[in-house]
């Protein structure tokens, strides 16, 4: 049990991070593509060596380099200014997975060692839960152009801030019933509902002061992208918990390691890419 001065301690770290991460994220994509790409590879990168770091404490092996090769490569071919597509409908992103996964499953024919197929899955789903869910953030930021994507890219960034602070805060002070107790036994239903309506005041004062959306929409949207950050964050704490691993890393104070950061905006920045691009309220 942590003292109260350890807890306002640890509160004051977390916030900080989250402030300061928040701060160089809005410069950075404020910027574009230019800084955006570059700071999404160092994500994707150190995320990724967490993530075989927990796999090599379960004595899991996957393609190392070949899954830094293939990281950087999807990000790259997120970018949506690209001249083309490989095929009609298709995407660079599409080809570039469609060529890992051929790859990775050629490679263990050819050499299979120990455990090949556990070797594919694992260094496939290290390819998808973090390079391909990040290169919606270059997607997000040019939908529809450059200009107006800065404005529906701050949405999930301040939705996923204000979705965190605030269910810390309602969880901590009035968090009973545990939410999922056998993935993460730390968050509360109590806590979850504060989120959301954090997130949607947020997601309402911007769509209000921006004349984007009416408040049902507003609502709708805060509902997809509370649940959606929330969910990425269990699906983190799940992964850990498989793997025997407390944080993912240490790098950042206050919330562990890089896969801790970003774990809830790796399902809020898709949601709120397919909400613009599916959704019936698509202008």
């Amino acid at each position: 049990m942590l003292s109260g001065g350890a807890t306002m301690e640890s509160l004051s770290s977390r916030i900080l991070t989250s402030v300061v991460g928040f701060a160089i994220l809005s410069v950075v994509v404020w910027i574009g593509w230019g800084a955006l790409l570059p700071a999404l590879i160092v994500v994707a990168v150190m995320a990724l060596r967490e993530y075989i770091r927990m796999l090599d404490r379960n004595d899991i092996d996957v393609r190392r380099m070949s899954l830094v090769v293939f990281a950087v490569a999807l990000l790259v071919a997120s970018l949506p200014m690209w001249p083309g597509t490989p095929w009609p409908g298709g995407s660079w992103r599409e080809a570039v997975l469609t060529v890992a996964a051929g790859y990775f499953l050629v490679v263990e024919v050819i050499r299979p060692g120990e455990r090949p197929l556990e070797r594919v899955v694992y260094s496939l789903f290290g390819l998808l839960y973090i390079p391909w869910l990040l290169g919606y953030f270059l997607l997000l930021r040019y939908s529809p152009d450059g200009q107006d994507g800065l404005l529906y890219f701050a949405l999930p960034l301040l939705a996923t801030f204000a979705a965190d602070i605030g269910g810390y805060f309602v969880g901590h002070f009035f968090g009973r019933r545990k939410l999922a107790p056998e993935v993460s036994p730390g968050k509360t239903v109590e806590g979850s509902i504060g989120g959301l309506i954090f997130s949607f005041l947020m997601v309402l004062g911007l769509t209000t002061v921006t004349h984007i959306w009416t408040p049902f929409e507003a609502l709708l949207y805060s509902i997809l992208v509370a649940s959606a950050s929330q969910l990425g964050d269990l699906a983190e704490s799940l992964l850990k918990r498989a793997l025997k691993t407390k944080d993912s890393g240490t790098s950042l104070p206050g919330h562990g390691g890089f896969l801790d950061r970003v774990d809830s905006l790796l399902f809020a920045v898709p949601a709120t890419y397919l909400f613009l691009n599916i959704s019936v309220f698509t202008r």
